[in-house]
């Protein structure tokens, strides 16, 4: 077979592998050959860090299986759930801090594939989030992580691979983040040569509420790691990582993309550990938005060569905007999806679950291909 007739029958076996996906072109999903824009909310969870893993999900499926069937009947397609949070059910760590496995009692991966096929039954995307940053920790086995790479190893090969490996095939898969928010335990202000672990363009901006514990380039190396394995795993597999705030999603507006190819992989060394598309949060603070805020800016003002969702929003905190307007705003200027803050709707700072589906009902029938793309999919 000559070296061509190779290239191509490659190229088609891959068109095939990853037929149906989601995918990427430019700075926008596509799926089926068309343009898509992720419309939905955030399921971040229905028992904080317990929701998943030991026979836990048996207790939440009903519920979970609420949102999806709302979500759906609303027009949205697509979920960004949290999973692991700070490692108090899933993983499974031995008294060291080393990972041994998904969970203890092994109904992990089970329970999450009962949750993708649920999803894929209302043609719902799912994007589990990993861990948060954006809470002081409780415990500290994801400070191990995060320190110590043999721990994280450990991680990857013991859970996140085999996790990986289980679920790459399940179509309503539709990516992966691996934190939220780590700029809750940044150190901010500090000085470094080298400009990726530099984070003096955060003095002052609010970064390291929960903390402020760890150098950017331990955070990085820990994103770099994770998304190399995932990669690696599932070529197809579409990562990101929620930050905080897009002041650090780009080098432009005079700040710093922390989440950058170039940053990810000085921190961490993994060639293939860097996002496929940028994901970040958007919440007005005293009624306006700040300078940097995507409902202040097009998506093309970030500079940014990949896709960028608004993955968590909300009315409340929305500086006078109605979340139709949100949605619409995101939709029209550039942005590949946005996501309502949350869905679940308790704590502070979260819109009603009726609000939040309010918007997405009034995204249902969009398909403009010369702008956000279509919303109703077929997963």
């Amino acid at each position: 077979m000559g070296l061509c007739v190779l290239a191509l029958y490659l190229t088609v076996l891959a068109s095939i592998a990853n037929a149906g996906r989601l995918q990427i072109q430019g700075t926008h999903f596509v799926k089926d050959g068309k343009r898509v824009f992720l419309s939905g909310g955030n399921q971040a969870w229905i028992a904080y860090g317990y929701d998943f893993g030991d026979h836990n999900y048996e207790y939440r499926k009903t519920e979970f299986e609420k949102y999806l069937k709302l979500v759906s009947e609303n027009g949205g397609n697509s979920i960004r759930v949290w999973i692991h949070i700070e490692g108090v059910i899933s993983p499974h760590f031995d008294n060291n801090g080393y990972v041994t496995g998904l969970d203890q009692k092994g109904t992990f991966i089970a329970e999450f594939k009962e949750y993708l096929n649920r999803a894929q039954h209302y043609n719902i995307l799912i994007f589990p989030c990993l861990w948060n940053g954006a809470l002081k920790q409780q415990h500290q086995h994801l400070d191990g992580l995060i320190k110590d790479t043999a721990k994280l190893q450990s991680y990857i090969d013991k859970a996140l691979i085999p996790w990986v490996k289980a679920v790459r095939d399940e179509p309503a898969l539709g990516g992966w983040d691996i934190m939220n928010e780590f700029e809750g335990e940044i150190k901010p202000g500090t000085h470094s040569s080298e400009p990726c672990f530099d984070t003096t363009f955060l003095q002052n901006s609010g970064a390291g509420w929960a903390g402020a514990t760890y150098s950017a380039q331990e955070l990085l190396r820990f994103v770099n790691w994770q998304t190399d394995a995932i990669r690696r795993t599932d070529p197809g597999a579409l990562v990101t990582a929620g930050s905080w705030n897009a002041r650090d999603n780009t080098d432009r507006l005079n700040t710093h993309n922390l989440y950058s190819d170039n940053c990810l992989r000085k921190a961490g060394g993994k060639q293939q550990g860097v996002l496929n598309f940028f994901s970040s949060h958007s919440y007005a603070w005293q009624g306006k938005y700040d300078e940097f805020a995507p409902f202040k800016h097009k998506a093309s003002d970030y500079g940014l060569s990949k896709p960028f969702v608004i993955a968590e929003f909300n009315q409340v905190s929305g500086a006078g905007m109605d979340i139709t307007e949100q949605f619409q705003w995101a939709y029209d200027n550039g942005y590949a999806g946005a996501w309502t803050w949350h869905l679940h709707a308790d704590g502070s700072n979260t819109d009603s679950t009726a609000n939040q589906l309010r918007g997405m009902k009034y995204m249902k029938n969009k398909n403009d291909q010369s702008k956000g793309g279509l919303v109703a999919l077929k997963v």
